[in-house]
């Protein structure tokens, strides 16, 4: 790799009052920076271009190809008018952050959350109030929903474009430094949900610098395929992941379904990623969430923990009954929840009784009743994995958490919404109308109503750092009753009366 490889993407602003502006433009014979005129940037190596101009933090900017079309920057660092604005250049180092916490598995307890839905303000400063909170009921890292600039003003984040620009309606770069530096003085970590396997509407803005998609290999569900065996295109996702744990001193990465991510022999761009990431910020944590039982994040690529849905699914057929969608493949049975519950990874998986997926992507977004969520999450906290909670779960939020986006393009906006009813149509369980996604309501309606969590997380979040790792699971599949025991601790799970007893 060369020594241009590595050189920083977007606009590094210097001290002589200049900014360094570098891209990845292999398909173009001219590229220049638009400040207040074009300046031409030199060529280099693997397609990249480089060069100085006078920019100063502020200072909006877009590059410009072959004399022609203006684009903002793919790595961009703040998009202050959304995706179909300049990219503006911005100054990282004059951050002010306190050190992170420390992760360490074998205490992480991690809160998922969406910073949209979180406050009534859904911002980035609308979390800080609840940090102290969460830190006395036991959480130890907030984990933050995608936060990448996306089309419009509101959507989960997955759909993001400009994957290094904080979003701007949640409070944009300084919104999420302050938050990070909230939640270290509090004693709390950050872990980032980072999306490296597709990218949003307007992908056009990417294609226009360079092949960055490839069917070669695979498609995923949400869009064309990232083509990692290009220079550029492994930059823009490791650098991004660098600057993350570097610059806003996140504590660590959660890579979004990485089963959909693909790459070639010798190194895997994910396992290049984690070497990079450790030795930007040695203490963070990189965790990938993967669909099937797939242990490649831990067996190969060096991660340090991931996410594994089957505990959850398990416990939720027993509860509910439902094999729809993703339920399909469990039987309900006593022995399919021992079975997931005696996995050798133990910490190094995370496992949960609600996420944004088990939630967002039921037809209405609701939420199980709360005799069954208190099963299982009693499950999910009394077993020796990495446990995970949802906005609200731990006081029974009523609130549904729907799928909801605010796409500005119409034809995507028209298909997301044909999209979601063509998914529930094949569900027997569900015959209602599927909420409109771009409806505003869709949205409001998801916001949290917070109250004192239920005493049984605080008990159970206590209890577990006290006990031993092993785990003793009894079943009894006539009763439908499970017993747990880790030390000198027992757990009684009734998945027909739908109690729980714990004995300390």
């Amino acid at each position: 790799m060369s020594l241009l490889t590595r050189t920083p993407l977007g606009a590094l602003p210097l001290r002589s009052g200049a900014t360094r502006f570098a891209v990845w433009a292999p398909a173009a014979e001219s590229v220049a920076v638009r400040l207040d005129r074009d300046h031409p940037l030199e060529p280099g190596g693997d397609g990249f271009w480089t060069g100085e101009a006078p920019a100063v933090p502020g200072d909006d900017y877009r590059f410009v190809l072959d004399g022609d079309d203006a684009w903002a920057d793919p790595c961009s660092r703040r998009q202050p008018e959304g995706v179909l604005g300049p990219s503006q250049v911005l100054d990282t180092s004059t951050f002010e952050l306190d050190p992170g916490p420390g992760l360490a598995l074998d205490e992480l307890v991690l809160y998922e959350l969406h910073v949209g839905t979180f406050s009534p303000d859904g911002t980035f400063d609308g979390v800080i109030p609840r940090l102290a909170g969460l830190r006395e009921l036991g959480v130890t890292a907030i984990e933050l929903m995608p936060v990448a600039t996306f089309p419009g003003g509101r959507g989960w984040g997955y759909d993001g474009l400009y994957v290094s620009a904080p979003h701007e309606a949640y409070g944009g770069p300084e919104g999420l430094a302050r938050l990070v530096d909230a939640a270290h003085r509090e004693g709390l970590g950050v872990v980032l949900d980072v999306v490296y396997n597709h990218v949003g509407p307007g992908n056009e803005a990417l294609t226009a610098f360079g092949p960055w998609f490839t069917d070669r290999l695979g498609e995923t569900p949400w869009g064309d395929a990232l083509d990692y065996a290009e220079a550029g295109v492994r930059e823009w996702a490791i650098q991004n992941a660098e600057l993350w744990v570097r610059d806003y001193r996140i504590d660590g990465l959660r890579l979004d379904a990485v089963h959909a991510v693909y790459d070639e022999p010798p190194v895997h761009v994910l396992a290049e990623l984690a070497d990079r990431v450790r030795a930007a910020n040695p203490a963070a944590l990189v965790i990938s969430e993967m669909g099937p039982p797939d242990f490649r994040p831990l067996a190969h690529w060096g991660h340090d923990a991931m996410w594994l849905d089957n505990l959850h699914h398990a416990l939720h057929v027993a509860l509910t009954g439902e094999q729809d969608g993703y339920y399909e493949d469990f039987d309900g049975s006593m022995a399919s929840i021992a079975a997931e519950l005696r996995r050798p990874e133990g910490a190094r998986i995370v496992v949960c009784a609600q996420n944004h997926d088990q939630v967002g992507n039921r037809a209405l977004g609701d939420r199980v009743p709360d005799a069954k969520r208190r099963v299982a999450a009693a499950v999910v906290l009394f077993s020796p994995f990495t446990p995970l909670l949802f906005q609200g779960e731990e006081y029974g939020e009523r609130a549904p958490f729907r799928f909801f986006t605010d796409h500005i393009d119409a034809v995507i906006a028209d298909a997301t919404r044909e999209g979601r009813r063509r998914e529930f149509r094949r569900f027997a369980g569900f015959g209602g109308e599927v909420p409109d996604p771009q409806a505003l309501e869709s949205f409001e309606c998801s916001k949290l109503t917070p109250r004192e969590p239920e005493p049984l997380y605080r008990q159970l979040l206590r209890l577990r750092r006290e006990l031993p790792r092993e785990l003793e699971v009894e079943t009894d599949e006539a009763a439908r009753t499970l017993t747990l025991r880790r030390g000198s601790a027992t757990l009684r799970a009734d998945f027909a009366r739908e109690t729980v007893e714990l004995r300390t």
